[in-house]
Order: structure tokens, then C-alpha cells, then sequence
């Protein structure tokens, strides 16, 4: 187990205050941190393109033969260049068989994450620039100081240059 061997991919609406937005994720199902996104004006594939260029970005390099992409069957990661550029990294793909949330509960769970601590207190972005700006802070923020609890109250950040098994500490009830 370690960083960049599974990446999963969502996409969650954002409201703001005469629209919406749309933000295009990547996670690494490890560490849980978002290695790549984008907040855009629509669903369009050419911005799930970009939160993926992104997350190969942030690898520096590293071969990523093998890494498998998992995410809904959504248009934009069936699109051609979408999926032309995870075979040109070798990426192994892999999506859900229907719309189960629960066959994709990490990056549901990073939506949730997101919508709970940041777009639900917001209520509404003013705009599309004041929803890239605070959703940018947030992620910085969720990525290098907010611990969880299914990583040991690490952070991703940290848990990111880790490997092994990672100590959960789940709320008994």
C-alpha cells in the first residue's frame, strides 16, 4: 500500500449565487488527499482532463504504470482524451457498474468532506472566482493540516510520502 497506486475521480456540484459549478476531483485512495482539481463553469470533459493533469503532475515524474483510475461512468472519463491520457501512463481503468455511490465511497466521501466543512457554511460562492479562490484554501487546508480519523489522525499530506498499512481510528458508537 502507497501513494499514486489508485486514484479515484468524481465530479460534485457548487452552488453559488446565481449558478452553479462544477468541481472536477482527484483523490489518491491511500492518503486521501486530492492530488488534482478543477472548479469550472460546466461538466465538461476538458475539465476533468485538467484536475487529472494535475494529479500526474504532482508525481514529479513518477512512472505511473499500473496506477488505476477509478470514477463513475460519467461522459467525461469515458471521453477520448481522458482516457488517451491515462493510457499514455500506462493507468489501468476501472469504473463503477452502476450509479452506486457506495462503489466509489472515497471520492463520495471527499464531496462530503468538502460540501460539510466548506460549501454548506458558504451557503452560496458570490461567483465562479470566489468558489476557486475559497475552494482552493479549503484544499490546501484539508491536504496538509486536517487530520482523519481513517488514517490515523494523520494528514494526507503526510500519509501521502508513507507506505504500509495505515492505523484507523473509527469512532466506536
Amino acid at each position: 500500500m502507497a501513494a499514486n497506486r489508485l486514484w479515484v475521480s468524481d465530479i460534485t456540484y457548487i452552488d453559488m449565487e446565481r449558478d452553479c459549478g462544477y468541481l472536477h476531483l482527484v483523490t489518491d485512495a491511500y492518503s486521501h488527499k486530492i492530488v488534482g482539481w478543477c472548479m469550472a463553469d460546466s461538466l465538461m470533459a476538458v475539465h476533468s482532463i485538467k484536475a487529472l493533469q494535475m494529479a500526474i503532475d504532482q508525481t514529479h515524474g513518477q512512472d505511473l504504470t499500473g496506477i488505476i483510475h477509478h470514477s463513475d461512468r460519467g461522459s467525461q472519463y469515458c471521453s477520448y482524451d481522458y482516457v488517451a491520457l491515462l493510457e499514455e501512463h500506462n493507468a489501468l481503468i476501472s469504473m463503477t457498474e452502476d450509479y452506486c455511490p457506495t462503489d466509489n465511497a472515497i471520492a463520495e466521501r471527499t464531496n462530503g468532506i468538502i460540501k460539510n466543512e466548506l460549501v454548506y457554511r458558504v451557503n452560496r460562492f458570490s461567483n465562479l472566482s470566489d468558489a476557486r479562490r475559497r475552494i482552493a484554501e479549503f484544499i490546501r487546508f484539508y491536504n496538509d493540516e486536517r487530520p482523519h480519523m481513517s488514517i490515523g489522525y494523520k494528514t494526507p499530506a503526510i500519509v501521502h510520502e508513507e507506505q504500509g498499512i495505515q492505523k484507523k481510528c473509527w469512532k466506536k458508537n
